[in-house]
């Protein structure tokens, strides 16, 4: 698990703290707290690198291809 948030960081995990901190920075300046909800979501996606990147919507597998 620890292995998994600390190590593959690439651009898209960036973008996605940088629009989550956007979007809690927006929620809070105008006080419209459904802003948040957005900014939880980035948030989760760029801790835990979920999310469709070049046309591939699934989990990282640690299995080996030859089983």
């Amino acid at each position: 698990m620890k292995k998994m948030l600390f190590s593959n960081w690439h651009f898209m995990r960036y973008f996605r703290i940088a629009i989550a901190l956007f979007c809690f920075y927006t929620a809070y300046e105008q006080s419209q707290w459904y802003f948040a909800a957005f900014g939880v979501f980035f948030l989760f996606q760029a801790i835990f690198n979920l999310g469709c990147g070049n046309n591939n919507c699934n989990l990282p597998s640690n299995k080996d291809k030859n089983e």
